[in-house]
């Protein structure tokens, strides 16, 4: 994320870890990654990321039905 939080936008966050073994894809809400951000400092900086345990949750594993297809069809 870096020094801020003001740059998490979009409709969703889809976070993919062990891409070259067994990916797992997490589908999030920004506000949910605004809402489990871990806030770091060191020497006077800020920075922000997502730890593992932070959606690493079943609720965001390969949660594609949270995005749908996209169209007014959806069933």
């Amino acid at each position: 994320m870096g020094g801020s939080l003001d740059n998490i936008g979009g409709d969703f966050w889809v976070i993919v870890n062990d891409v070259l073994e067994k990916p797992n894809s997490f589908v999030m809400l920004p506000s949910e990654v605004k809402e489990n951000v871990h806030r770091g400092g060191r020497d006077g900086r800020v920075s922000y990321w997502l730890e593992p345990s932070s959606y690493d949750k079943e609720e965001y594993r390969e949660a594609w039905n949270r995005i749908g297809r996209g169209d007014k069809e959806e069933k």
